[in-house]
């Protein structure tokens, strides 16, 4: 056996911890640039943090411009801030796309190299500013991986890999996320559901400790999801589904993700379609369809979340199947591509995207045609 497993070197898991972002950022920086967006802002999500930072005599530059599923005009518009303020430290504050700006900026802010340049696997030169991460949802897990993903300016989706990309330290306090609405709780909550069983079944990079992570992540995602979207204010439920997300990030950072999110990214660049919502669309027919290779495995995490059924592989590979679906079902999460602006007419092109993306079409347990992606979107429409 030979596998290696990577992740950030310090994280920090406490309720209330944003408060304390100052005294925890001084030990690295003192003009640091923090990266949000405008819907954190006006939701007061960050208002103790910028106190905190305030508090310790931090000289920060805000920067509250970032877009879903970031653009790349914005990351590049985010890089000359962070240039023309002298910037020495960079803290990611709010969803996925705000922590990959962050991470970028982190990168690129006192590098010669392009945007353009570092796109792919392993592109980055040099080392990074110091970089922390808080996640104000439980979903992404962008806190814990070597992953940023941009929109370029023809509406494709670029994935940059690199060990740059880990950040220093992921701050982790589930109050962010009390005030988060239900359909972005359900949203994001299976998309790290979907992130924990992709891990499970990568073909190439499957290893031993990212299958116990994603076993963990799946069990807390799967047991919490529906208490924190039918109870917000449930801090227990919030706490499991923000630690559930984060071993599921640090399951795929190492175990990458397949064609569940390979099928999303066309309706995130193409219809800005939120990522979390994307993968739920997509979940149960790309797992219906790797059942017949991934059955066993399947079946495993049907015992992971309850699905109680004692057949054989392909029986509890169904049970787990439907149960997964009966539980997003349960949350309020859109199903059918029709309700998020799709129309029959945009699958042909939809799935010509899908197979562009060979990253992660690699990694699925069953190889996927333009054909069977094409059928896919159809079931769901």
């Amino acid at each position: 056996m030979t596998f290696t497993f990577k992740t950030v070197p310090h994280i920090h898991f406490e309720t209330g911890s944003a408060s304390k972002l100052g005294e925890i950022a001084a030990a690295q920086m003192k003009r640091p640039i923090v990266v949000t967006d405008k819907g954190v802002i006006g939701a007061g999500l960050i208002d103790g943090a910028l106190a905190s930072l305030k508090a310790n005599n931090l000289d920060f530059l805000l920067f509250d411009a970032v877009e879903a599923d970031p653009p790349a005009r914005v990351v590049k518009g985010a890089v000359e801030a962070a240039r023309a303020h002298g910037g020495d430290g960079v803290i990611g504050f709010g969803g996925g796309s705000s922590m990959d700006t962050a991470k970028i900026i982190a990168v690129l802010m006192n590098s010669s190299q392009t945007l353009e340049e570092i796109y792919g696997s392993g592109n980055v030169r040099g080392a990074r500013a110091p970089l922390i991460l808080v996640p104000t949802t439980a979903g992404t897990g962008s806190e814990v991986t070597d992953i940023s993903v941009v929109t370029t300016d023809d509406d494709q989706k670029m994935g940059i890999l690199a060990d740059q990309l880990y950040a220093d330290m992921a701050v982790l306090d589930a109050s962010l996320t009390l005030t988060a609405p239900r359909h972005v709780t359900s949203a994001t909550g299976i998309d790290a559901m979907v992130h924990a069983i992709e891990a499970y079944t990568s073909k190439i990079k499957k290893n031993p400790v990212s299958d116990a992570l994603a076993k963990e992540a799946l069990r807390l995602l799967s047991g919490n999801i529906v208490a924190a979207c039918d109870e917000p204010s449930n801090i227990e439920a919030r706490e499991n589904m923000l630690l559930g997300a984060m071993l599921a990030g640090q399951a795929f950072a190492n175990a990458p993700v397949g064609a569940v999110h390979a099928m999303a990214y066309p309706l995130g660049a193409l219809f800005h379609v939120p990522h979390g919502l994307s993968n739920s669309l997509m979940l149960a027919p790309v797992l219906k369809f790797n059942c017949e290779i991934a059955a066993p495995l399947y079946a495993e995490l049907g015992d992971v979340i309850g699905a109680n059924e004692t057949g054989g592989y392909q029986e509890r590979a169904e049970a787990f199947v439907s149960k997964l679906t009966e539980i997003c079902a349960a949350t309020g999460v859109k199903q059918k591509l029709s309700e998020v602006g799709v129309s029959h007419n945009h699958l042909p092109k939809m799935a010509e995207d899908v197979m562009k993306i060979t990253r992660l079409l690699q990694n699925n347990p069953r190889e996927m045609s333009y054909e069977d992606a094409l059928r896919l979107y159809e079931e769901v429409l």
